[in-house]
C-alpha cells in the first residue's frame, strides 16, 4: 500500500473536507475593512440594538470577539444586513477602544466586575432630597467610580420641592463639582429643563441613582415623548423605589447632539475593582491633607495627618468618615 504525505501532489488524491464544513481552518481573523460604524443603544439577552447612521439595527456579537462583550455606549463595527428591517440581524465584528468606562461590582467583596456604560463623558449622580432621603455614601462611591473610569461627576438633586438642597450642597462645596437642583413642578414651565440641558447638551451622560429618586422621571422629561420609559413609585413602608428600569438604554436629547443613558436603579455600588490607593483621588478636598501622612499611609491609622487637617477646619469631618468607610475592609456594604 502506498502512503502519501500531508501535501500530495497527485491529482487523483482526495482531500477530506473539514468535519464542520469545507472551509479551511485558519487563525487569521478577518479585518472587515468594509464594516459600518454604529453605537450600542441597549443590550437585551445577547441581542444588541445599535444605531447605524439614522437606522436602528438589531445585532449579535461575532464569535471571533471571544468573551469580549459590547455594552451601551460602545462604538462598534458591523457587517451583514444593516437595513434595520424586521427580522434582520447584523453582526458586531469589532469593538472600538473605549475613552471611558463606568464599572461597578454587586458588592465590595464581589470580584465580578460589570461594565455599565462605555464612552460616557460624565456621570449624573441622581439623588432625591427627600422620599427617599439622600444617601451621601452612595454619592461618594459613584464619585470614586466616575474618577476611576474617566468620567466627570455631575450631582443632580431632585425633589427640591420637598426639602432644601443647602445641606448636601455644602457637603460637596469644596469639590468644585457641577450640580443641578430640580423639582417636578418646575418641569412644567420649561425653565428647569433648560438649565439641565445646559450641562447635558453635546455630551454623553450616564444617569445612576437609587430606585425612586426620580431618575427615569427626569430622563423622560429630557427626551422626546415617543422614547420615554415607564416609571414607578416609592414604597411608603420601606422607602425604596420599584425597579422600573431593568436595563441600560441610551436615549437622544434631540437636536443638541447629546445622549442620556438611563441605568437601572441601584441599592449598592461595589468598588471591588478600584485600587484602594486611587480612592483618595475622589476626595480632592482631602488630598492636600495627606502631605503629612507617613509613607504608605492607609488613611485610617493613628498617625494619619488627615485627622489634624480636618480638625483645623480644612474639610468636613463627614468627608473623612466617608473616605475611611470606603477604604475599610470591615464595612463592605454601602449602608443607608
Amino acid at each position: 500500500m502506498r502512503r502519501y504525505g500531508k501535501n500530495p501532489d497527485e491529482d487523483d488524491i482526495r482531500v477530506r473536507p473539514n468535519r464542520k464544513g469545507n472551509r479551511p481552518r485558519t487563525h487569521i481573523r478577518p479585518k472587515h475593512e468594509d464594516a459600518s460604524d454604529g453605537m450600542v443603544l441597549t443590550v437585551d439577552r445577547g441581542r444588541l440594538t445599535v444605531l447605524v447612521d439614522d437606522r436602528i439595527v438589531m445585532a449579535m456579537k461575532a464569535r471571533e470577539l471571544g468573551r469580549k462583550a459590547a455594552v451601551v455606549g460602545d462604538q462598534v463595527a458591523l457587517v451583514g444586513d444593516l437595513s434595520g428591517k424586521k427580522d434582520t440581524l447584523a453582526r458586531i465584528v469589532r469593538i472600538e477602544p473605549r475613552t471611558s468606562v463606568l464599572r461597578r461590582t454587586a458588592d465590595d467583596d464581589d470580584p465580578y466586575e460589570r461594565v455599565v456604560v462605555a464612552n460616557a463623558d460624565q456621570l449624573a449622580i441622581v439623588t432625591a432630597l427627600a422620599d427617599p432621603e439622600p444617601r451621601t455614601r452612595l454619592i461618594d462611591r459613584c464619585i470614586v467610580a466616575a474618577y476611576d473610569g474617566g468620567l466627570t461627576p455631575l450631582l443632580v438633586l431632585t425633589k427640591s420641592d420637598l426639602a432644601s438642597a443647602d445641606k448636601i450642597l455644602e457637603t460637596y462645596s469644596t469639590l468644585d463639582m457641577p450640580y443641578v437642583v430640580t423639582s417636578r413642578e418646575e418641569f412644567t414651565d420649561g425653565a428647569e429643563l433648560a438649565r439641565v440641558h445646559e450641562v447635558l447638551d453635546g455630551k454623553i451622560t450616564a444617569f445612576v441613582g437609587h430606585s425612586g429618586v426620580g431618575k427615569t422621571t427626569l430622563v423622560n422629561a429630557l427626551v422626546p415623548e415617543e422614547r420615554r420609559r415607564s416609571t414607578g413609585h416609592v414604597n411608603a413602608v420601606t422607602g425604596r423605589g420599584r425597579h422600573t428600569t431593568t436595563s441600560a438604554l441610551a436615549l437622544p436629547l434631540g437636536d443638541s447632539g447629546g445622549w442620556v443613558v438611563d441605568t437601572p436603579g441601584v441599592r449598592s455600588f461595589g468598588l471591588h475593582h478600584v485600587d484602594p490607593s486611587r480612592v483618595i483621588l475622589a476626595f480632592p478636598d482631602l488630598v492636600p491633607g495627606t502631605e503629612g501622612c507617613p509613607r504608605a499611609c492607609s488613611h485610617d491609622e493613628a498617625d494619619c495627618a488627615l485627622d489634624a487637617w480636618v480638625a483645623e477646619g480644612h474639610a468636613d469631618p463627614q468627608r473623612l468618615y466617608s473616605l475611611r468607610r470606603l477604604l475599610s475592609t470591615r464595612e463592605r456594604r454601602d449602608g443607608d
